[in-house]
């Protein structure tokens, strides 16, 4: 087959159309409609969908897992460490994204996934549970870094916020029946069951992988050796070009770290069930995905996230007021409805304002944003919580600060080359 960037209707955008992403953005009104429904777009998908599967089933149940190992004070690294340890590696898989192409470095981070899942069953201590988190966080440090630029490679520019709300429609199909499955496992079985079940996914997620056909061209590619480690700090972590982005995405994602690190606990203190929240949220996200990346293609990307910002600052108020189990989830619904309007146009925004030789360094900075956002979330709403029900508010509350703040720096931060 092919490489698939030569693909007819599959070129990735020009260099000049990079450098002005509103030219790229513009389609004739009479030339046929570019697809991005390919065979390799598909198997992305669902090896994709499967990677996702196998971290997030396990994350409901983390917390009282902690607990039983002598660690309740230690449930906000549950998501801090994870998300350092995907941090740090994104300037390693954005480099490496650009070098030595996409598809090692995705098959890179499933492995690191499917080692992971047994190591839980080892390490049975606190600081062996804290370690596998750090470890585990890599494989998110890597794989979503390849496959966003992958995407990217393979979709039409003026389509690209349509193709990026599929792509991040079928990954949160995962999250929205993983944690279910895996807090039923626990139920019935022993929690080993439910880690040995994660591997299980990252192990199918790397059989789609194995079937991808790489898109970075040839002559751009290097073999792997040790100094494409050697990062200049000056250079090759943050990508200058989509700063705005990384920074809007930072605050938009502080609360998602508050709902990963206290939803779990505030759900039993109102008797749900640990895993709703997060089903609820990812299927209220599910259909907007598609509708906000075809808006934004239309109406431009930072017109939708601000729009994002105020149904999430929503979100986390009526969260915060909740006081019973159906306000609970009717702060999942418009919280889901946030994320499903906030991420895939961040990520179209990001690739709009990137070019084609430092798209994975842009991928890897608005990943780093995101890590970053999640963790201070988690770290300061567990510091907030301290274990005390009336804090609860507080907590979340924290996430309304950071959604209006994102919706003025939107406002009135922005530079005029960064507005698309």
């Amino acid at each position: 087959m092919s490489d698939i960037t030569n693909t007819p209707g599959l070129e990735p955008a020009t260099p000049s159309d990079d450098h002005n992403p509103s030219k790229s953005l513009e389609t004739p009104k009479n030339a046929p409609k570019e697809t991005f429904y390919t065979r390799q777009f598909g198997l992305l998908c669902l090896s994709s969908f499967l990677f996702f599967c196998s971290f997030s089933m396990i994350l409901v149940e983390l917390p009282a897992y902690l607990t039983k190992l002598g660690g309740e004070a230690y449930k906000g690294y549950i998501i801090a460490l994870f998300t350092l340890a995907a941090g740090l590696s994104r300037p390693f898989s954005g480099k490496l994204t650009d070098t030595i192409g996409r598809t090692p470095v995705i098959m890179f981070g499933a492995v690191v996934c499917f080692f992971s899942g047994f190591l839980y069953t080892w390490l049975i201590t606190v600081f062996g549970f804290l370690f596998i988190r750090f470890i585990h966080g890599m494989s998110t440090g890597f794989t979503p870094t390849g496959t966003a630029a992958y995407v990217a490679d393979v979709v039409p520019a003026s389509r690209r916020g349509e193709a990026m709300g599929i792509f991040g429609l079928i990954n949160n199909i995962g999250p929205a029946i993983a944690p279910a499955l895996g807090s039923l496992i626990v139920v019935y079985y022993p929690i080993d069951y439910m880690f040995y079940c994660s591997t299980i996914f990252a192990a199918l997620s790397l059989l789609l992988l194995s079937r991808l056909k790489e898109t970075l061209p040839k002559e751009k590619r290097q073999p792997f050796r040790l100094s494409l480690l050697k990062i200049n700090p000056r250079k090759e972590i943050i990508e200058p070009r989509v700063i705005a982005p990384a920074i809007s995405f930072l605050l938009l994602v502080v609360p998602f770290g508050i709902v990963l690190t206290i939803i779990p606990d505030f759900s039993e203190h109102l008797g749900v069930f640990k895993s709703h929240f997060l089903t609820v949220f990812t299927l209220s996200s599910l259909g907007i995905r598609f509708v906000a990346g075809k808006v934004s293609d239309r109406f431009g990307r930072v017109q939708v996230i601000k729009v994002g910002s105020v149904v999430l600052f929503t979100a986390m108020a009526i969260v915060g007021f909740a006081t019973q189990g159906w306000m609970l989830l009717t702060g999942a619904v418009f919280f889901g409805i946030a994320v499903g309007i906030i991420s895939p146009t961040a990520f179209a925004w990001t690739i709009d304002l990137s070019d084609d030789a430092g798209r994975g360094k842009a991928l890897a900075t608005l990943y780093i944003a995101l890590e970053a956002g999640i963790g201070l979330g988690a770290i300061f709403s567990a510091q907030i919580f301290n274990n005390n029900p009336q804090n609860f508010p507080w907590a979340f509350w924290l996430g309304c600060g950071t959604s209006l703040i994102a919706f003025i720096y939107l406002q009135f931060g922005l530079r005029k080359q960064d507005i698309v």
